[in-house]
């Protein structure tokens, strides 16, 4: 009976911001998934807790050009995760990402490369507990919902220059912009090997000081959670992405060969060392992808290690 109602709720949830209107992406290239489950696990409402997650990920794309032309993208982000729990209601987040970007344009029989490297956009947002279940004997608190809220700091470099002229948008470390998001989370533990987790993200993006407007966008993942052993558990996740296209320019004139649709699915592995700290593996495959004009999202990839104080 509690299953059901949670599963329920979720339903509700997910499904209310799933039939909003599609909006985008936020970025031509980005993550796909919920970046507190992916570093901190479903674990996140210990009271006095402080949790430090360092993470490397690798996405990889390509899109056509208005110029006839291909652009390669490939992004190397290195991102520290700072948490704070506040009793088993609220728990506050801090991300300090730094992005290493390749962008290979390739038109006719030219090829120039665009190499960058620097602060990208830190973020702070914070999640509710809106509702858990009662406290109970072996298992705890079994399930419970959340609401997320935050913001993406303008604070990442967004005006790199490469012989006095300011590189493409997409080689930027940073996009120059404000954004906001919110949506909610929901987890339960069937037992004490297995959990499922679901959560659902809009993102409304603001417009850098160049006119350019990264798309908003809607991310939906949901994740189940096994554990193999005291030392190993296996994940499995589909996270899935709705983008509108980015506009280039303060006249709101939009790239055709961004937004859409993609689906992953997510393999990941997480390993105990011992000590509070976890190991994870993870690799992320397009599914599904529905883009507009020409794209095509490649398979990303994520490393990291979360630590528990």
């Amino acid at each position: 009976m509690v299953l059901r109602r949670f599963l329920a709720v979720c339903s509700l949830l997910l499904g209310g911001l799933l039939l909003a209107p599609p909006r985008a992406d936020a970025c031509s290239i980005c993550r796909c998934s919920d970046p507190t489950f992916n570093a901190l696990g479903t674990n996140v409402y210990s009271s006095g807790e402080f949790h430090l997650a360092l993470d490397w990920d690798r996405f990889e794309k390509s899109q056509a050009t208005e110029e006839g032309g291909t652009d390669e993208e490939t992004e190397n982000r290195f991102t520290a995760t700072f948490s704070y729990s506040f009793g088993e209601r609220f728990l506050l987040v801090a991300r300090l990402p730094f992005s290493h970007r390749d962008l290979t344009e390739t038109n006719g029989g030219e090829v120039e490369r665009t190499r960058t490297f620097g602060l990208s956009d830190p973020e702070f947002y914070g999640l509710v507990s809106l509702w858990s279940s009662p406290f109970g004997p072996g298992l705890g608190r079994r399930a419970w919902i959340s609401a997320i809220f935050g913001v993406k700091t303008p604070w990442g470099l967004n005006d790199v220059r490469k012989d006095g002229v300011r590189v493409d948008e997409h080689a930027q470390p940073g996009t120059g912009s404000t954004d906001l998001f919110g949506g909610f989370s929901g987890f339960y533990l069937f037992d004490l090997d297995s959990s499922i987790f679901l959560s659902a993200q809009y993102r409304g993006t603001g417009r850098n000081d160049f006119g350019y407007k990264y798309g908003d966008n809607l991310i939906v993942s949901t994740a189940y959670e096994r554990k193999l052993s005291e030392v190993f558990d296996a994940v499995v996740e589909l996270n899935f992405r709705h983008a509108k296209r980015d506009q280039v320019d303060f006249s709101g004139e939009v790239d055709p060969n961004t937004g859409g649709s993609v689906l992953y699915v997510t393999p990941r592995v997480l390993v105990n060392l011992g000590k509070g700290i976890v190991a994870r593996v993870g690799v992320q495959i397009p599914a599904g992808q529905w883009l507009y004009g020409i794209q095509d999202e490649k398979v990303n990839y994520n490393v990291g290690l979360t630590f528990l104080f």
